[in-house]
């Protein structure tokens, strides 16, 4: 039941998002939505939980804050001060900006160029609140487990920190990091993903314009992101699941995860020693060699596993090995993302469709990728895309930025109504990230170059004796298990028709509204109906003058209003 004191927490937080807002020049989304703000609070959570928020007293801003504001709204750009007010609100914001930034399909280049800049790195939390913490999720003192725990941590974020450990392990010990969430932390999430959802309803509500951004949606993404990376057992099984797809490949390494030691909130993992890319580099490590290895390894993740990093950022990458031969060490894999076989095969036909430079290919293949949201105009849909593909496509090989180009592709995508599923954007981040990388690292290097042995490869595989005859035989399966389905299925229908009981319904989604909105006019039609004929009667016969102008007026009030509010409905 939504209480009066959580009704009381979350317009307390509602002024300070209000606040923040304005102080980074967004007053004017603040004027529109703060005085209807606890009206509509309320009508969106009744709308969700089918509760009530009892009324408080209305927001009051200082003017200072709208001085602030409206200063920094111009000296510098929308896109940073979007970035600002999400450092400013903390981890929940920090989150949703960093979930934002791979939207490519809503969002503008420049604003997505800030949003990535967004980094969760906060003050450490003090070690006896992560002490406590660990004890808690392991049912053991730290002292049991561990033979030695660093007290300065490794990194510290705004979900957790990492500190070096030494693990007590049949009679040895092992060096390992501990991941250890905030105490708390997940009740702070918790209370502002409700608060997002209210607030995606408001601004839908008080900004029609903004329901192109979906700002639901959005709000839904994140909501399932934020929720699964509050739970380290799920990075746990993605390690898991990373060193099974590369365990014949020594070139890649991902940390072994100690179970008897981790938990929801707590995660052991293997200590790898490396250095960060650009140390490497400095250190005598060939930097175009790395390009290459890092291309190959994104694409294998995507194109051939269907489960790739889906932040492979130069912090979450530890070079290890020789100079001769380098290993890759990836950490952090609480984002991932998922392709399933088929969205795979229609990827890999958008990319060979781009390196044979057939715009009406990469328009249908983003066009199977994706899905309509409306009537799609294809002429007009294809003429966009080759438009957006001709400028990547008409240049050398090597001058081709893959990760704008399969940007752009989404961008004109989305303007036609077609949906782009999230794990397809978080390709475009993962490619666009390592892509960025390698063109720092090897300036001269040709991405579709390097990649085509891949695609080739992927190609002969798709089209191998083996794969056809799989195709072939569930092909058949299917077919023959409807089939054998159809002489039952078709009985039950021809049974319901002799017993009378077989209908055909076609259910119209607006039907309720317009039976909604015809009773209000009835309704109202008789009440003033009823109203002026009394009023005009009294008039008529001579009696009762005041009560029969009162009448007449209150009937003529009543239709006006009705036809004010209809057209505001409308």
């Amino acid at each position: 039941m939504f209480s009066i004191v959580t009704a009381a927490r979350d317009l307390a937080r509602l002024r300070e998002i209000y606040v923040v807002l304005v102080r980074h020049g967004f007053g004017e989304i603040v004027s529109r939505l703060r005085s209807p703000s606890v009206r509509h609070v309320r009508e969106a959570h009744e709308e969700r939980e089918g509760d009530t928020v009892p009324p408080s007293e209305p927001l009051f801003i200082p003017q200072e804050e709208h001085s602030r504001g409206e200063m920094e709204r111009s000296r510098i750009s929308f896109g940073e001060r979007l970035r600002l007010v999400a450092q400013d609100l903390g981890p929940s914001f920090v989150k949703l900006g960093q979930l934002l930034s791979t939207r490519t399909d809503v969002l503008p280049a420049d604003i997505i160029s800030e949003l990535r800049k967004l980094q969760d790195e906060v003050p450490p939390e003090p070690f006896d609140k992560i002490r406590a913490g660990i004890e808690k999720c392991l049912g053991a003192p730290i002292g049991d487990v561990f033979e030695l725990v660093e007290e300065t941590p490794l990194a510290a974020a705004s979900i957790g920190q990492v500190h070096r450990a030494r693990l007590k392990r049949e009679g040895a010990t092992l060096d390992v990091v501990i991941k250890a969430q905030r105490p708390g932390v997940d009740q702070v999430v918790a209370r502002d993903l409700d608060l997002l959802h209210l607030l995606a309803a408001l601004i839908e509500r008080a900004i029609p314009e903004s329901r192109i951004y979906s700002p639901r949606g959005l709000v839904d993404q994140f909501d399932r992101a934020i929720t699964s990376e509050l739970d380290f057992r799920g990075e746990a099984d993605n390690a898991a699941r990373f060193a099974l797809n590369f365990e014949h490949d020594g070139s890649v390494r991902f940390p072994k995860v100690y179970k008897e030691a981790s938990g929801k909130h707590v995660l052991t993992l293997e200590y790898l020693e490396g250095r960060k890319v650009y140390d490497a580099i400095a250190h005598g490590f060939d930097g175009p060699l790395l390009a290459r290895k890092a291309l190959g390894v994104m694409i294998k993740q995507i194109m051939e596993d269907g489960f790739f990093h889906g932040d492979p950022h130069p912090g979450n990458i530890l070079i290890m090995g020789t100079a001769d031969e380098p290993v890759f060490g990836m950490i952090d894999l609480g984002m991932v993302g998922r392709l399933s076989p088929e969205l795979r095969d229609k990827t890999l036909d958008l990319m060979v469709a781009a390196i044979r430079r057939d715009h009406m290919g990469v328009a249908d293949a983003m066009y199977e990728i994706a899905t309509p949201t409306r009537k799609i105009d294809m002429r007009a849909y294809r003429a966009d895309v080759s438009a957006l593909a001709d400028k990547y496509l008409g240049r050398a090989l090597g001058d081709i930025a893959l990760s704008a180009l399969v940007r752009d592709i989404i961008i004109g995508a989305s303007r036609h109504g077609l949906e782009v599923p999230p794990d397809f954007l978080l390709v475009g981040k993962a490619l666009m990230t390592v892509e960025g990388v390698a063109k720092e690292i090897h300036p001269t290097m040709d991405v579709f170059e390097e990649a085509r042995p891949y695609f080739l490869d992927l190609l002969k595989k798709r089209y191998s004796p083996q794969r056809i005859g799989f195709e072939l035989w569930r092909g058949m399966e299917k077919l023959s298990g409807a089939a054998y389905a159809m002489p039952g299925q078709l009985r039950e229908v021809l049974d319901d028709l002799r017993m009378g009981r077989l209908s055909v319904r076609a259910v119209d989604p607006q039907l309720p509204r317009i039976a909604d909105r015809l009773g209000r006019r009835l309704f109202t039609g008789l009440t003033v109906t009823a109203f002026v004929m009394s009023g005009t009667g009294l008039l008529a016969v001579g009696r009762h003058h005041l009560l029969g102008a009162a009448l007449l007026v209150a009937g003529l009030a009543m239709l006006l209003g009705h036809v004010l509010l209809d057209l505001r409905r409308g």
